[in-house]
């Protein structure tokens, strides 16, 4: 495949979970995979580029990338599940008692 093929690839993957985040508010696991999908297509097209202009920083951030994404995830699921244990439900509707 050529690399404006592997672009557009990476424009579908963001375009489809930006969408997942906007159009399915209601579920917490699903917005944190459609933001893990997000930082992944973002570090597709970091090595994407880092490949075709033969830089190596663009590998470098996506480890710092992958890093915060897999922190962001285990620091989510943990509040999910001390959440879930606390309430009994799992419902972003909900979470906005938490606030008061």
């Amino acid at each position: 495949m050529q690399f404006i093929s592997f672009i557009h690839l990476v424009g579908f993957l963001f375009l489809l979970s930006l969408s997942g985040i906007f159009l399915t508010r209601k579920n917490f696991i699903i917005l944190l995979m459609c933001i893990e999908l997000m930082l992944l297509s973002i570090n597709f097209s970091f090595i994407l580029f880092s490949v075709h202009l033969d830089d190596v920083l663009g590998q470098l951030f996506t480890l710092f990338i992958l890093t915060v994404a897999a922190a962001e995830s285990s620091i989510g699921l943990a509040i999910l599940v001390v959440y879930y244990r606390i309430r009994g439900i799992i419902s972003i509707d909900l979470i906005n008692l938490i606030k008061a």
